[in-house]
């Protein structure tokens, strides 16, 4: 059979005469036997490594262009996807399908094997002995709501989804600039995941980036199901209980740091994204901060980095003066804690363990039940457990309010891992307390410091501005100045001078 095809159609200038050049490429030859036979065994070879995948759909369609194998994912592709953008082109406009695809160069079947189980249609042609992939993934995916994890009264509403595409959208609705690139990278060896470097070209630092390429170049991990993952394979200290990198699901908070410089990674199937490099005292600072008032901002900024201080020092603290020191309490407060555990046949730092254990307890319950019942069972709980423990002499009752005080400050810091990571802080704290007293606590306090000065993000320092000390950016580091003065960029994303 001999076919012909309409390459190229030429008009000329409005000033020449008008002129039509119609150009058909040579017919094509019929497929040799051999080639025939290649087709088959190449198609019969898909068909056995997808042979335990039951929705993988194989449907020959006759065209001008002879008979074409279609290949899909039934889970993968809508029904309404694929008559519109396969099978009414196939048999009306084949020309489409040529336009809209891209042509298999390899002959690998592994690699064809993984398009289709990634959305993509794979199309054989049996006479011209030509292979096309056209992106027709199409599964549902969330639409857009609003965030429950940064959730802020002031400011946009909107929350990052599951979908790579509609993420990076989110950010490109926000930053209309041709500075704004954005990388993509497939990494896991099993999943083969989409991420995505986005960053403001210009500004951000290249070291920087070239730092983060290299170690997303090295990554050898097989599966990532959430870029949480690959955070913990590419910060600079994994042994640290320290998050290094920032997480967000809101797309107004990236678009915050990457007008700073900083770098952002997406990945598809997760709803949060990470900011790279980041301080110390980042961890603290929230969106909304740069909403309201400088001087309201300010006093919640100060009370959210105190309060990661007050929370891991408050029980230990009691243990301490039960246990070495009571005369830094004063006469009648102690008498109000000998009288409160006169029943509690426990030493201080064991009485602290328990109750703290008792709402690690609480909390983790409270978190995997549905949320209805999570905060019944966290209200119910926590009071009927508290007071049978205070009236079964197993705990003071002044114990019980300082844990409850200790346990509301950890959730300030804006980021989840920072709370996490106060309660695991905490029981360092406690146990040297209860070793040790006040020197102990000075003990694990020198620790955090000096840990907290030994470790970095992404290479730059994470105690940055105030040591290295940057006198610029301490304007927006505990006290947020006024937003007419913060102009400069912050110095850990800053470019070195050439």
């Amino acid at each position: 059979m001999k076919i012909g095809k309409l390459v190229r159609a030429t008009l000329g200038g409005s000033s020449q005469k008008k002129s039509t050049k119609i150009e058909y490429e040579e017919p094509m030859q019929e497929p040799t036997q051999e080639q025939k036979d290649q087709v088959t065994e190449r198609l019969e070879n898909i068909k056995k490594q997808t042979s335990e995948i039951d929705d993988i759909i194989f449907k020959k369609i006759a065209t001008d262009e002879g008979v074409v194998t279609v290949i899909y994912s039934n889970s993968l592709v809508e029904k309404m996807t694929m008559q519109t953008m396969v099978f009414i082109p196939l048999t009306n406009y084949i020309n489409q399908i040529h336009q809209v695809s891209d042509s298999i160069e390899d002959k690998d079947i592994q690699g064809i094997t993984t398009r289709v189980i990634s959305g993509h249609t794979v199309l054989f042609f049996h006479n011209t002995f030509q292979l096309l992939s056209i992106d027709t993934y199409s599964a549902p995916t969330r639409s857009i709501t609003n965030t429950e994890v940064e959730s802020t009264v002031i400011g946009p509403q909107d929350a990052f989804t599951e979908s790579l595409e509609t993420n990076i959208s989110l950010v490109k609705r926000r930053i209309k600039s041709p500075m704004l690139k954005n990388e993509t990278f497939t990494i896991g060896t099993e999943t083969d995941t989409k991420i995505s470097v986005v960053y403001m070209d210009g500004i951000v630092n290249k070291d920087n980036l070239e730092v983060l390429k290299d170690r997303i170049d090295k990554l050898d991990h097989p599966a990532y199901t959430d870029v949480t993952i690959l955070k913990q394979l590419i910060e600079d200290n994994p042994l640290s209980p320290f998050p290094q990198y920032y997480l967000t699901v809101r797309p107004d908070t990236v678009s915050g740091y990457l007008h700073d410089g900083r770098i952002v990674v997406f990945m598809e199937n997760s709803s949060a994204v990470m900011i790279c490099p980041v301080t110390f005292m980042e961890m603290f600072m929230s969106v909304e901060d740069y909403y309201n008032r400088w001087t309201t901002a300010s006093l919640l900024r100060m009370l959210r980095f105190f309060g990661f201080f007050l929370t891991i020092t408050i029980t230990p603290l009691y243990v301490s003066a039960l246990t070495f020191h009571p005369e830094i309490l004063p006469y009648e407060l102690l008498l109000n804690l000998q009288e409160s555990r006169a029943k509690v046949p426990f030493p201080p730092l064991f009485e602290v363990l328990f109750i703290e254990l008792i709402i690690e307890v609480l909390r983790e319950a409270g978190s995997r039940m549905p949320a209805k019942v999570g905060q019944t069972i966290g209200i119910v709980g926590g009071i009927v457990i508290g007071t049978a423990a205070v009236e079964a002499g197993l705990i003071s009752n002044i114990l019980v309010v300082l844990v409850a005080t200790s346990a509301l400050l950890s959730f300030l810091p804006p980021i989840f891992l920072v709370s996490n990571t106060s309660r695991f802080v905490r029981y360092i704290f406690i146990i040297s307390a209860g070793l040790f007293g006040l020197f102990g606590q000075m003990i694990a306090f020198t620790w955090l410091m000096v840990h907290l000065l030994r470790i970095d993000s992404l290479g730059k320092p994470y105690m940055s501005p105030v040591i290295p000390r940057k006198a610029t950016d301490l304007l927006n580091g505990i006290i947020r100045f006024p937003t007419k003065y913060l102009t400069k960029k912050s110095g850990i994303s800053k470019s070195p001078k050439k």
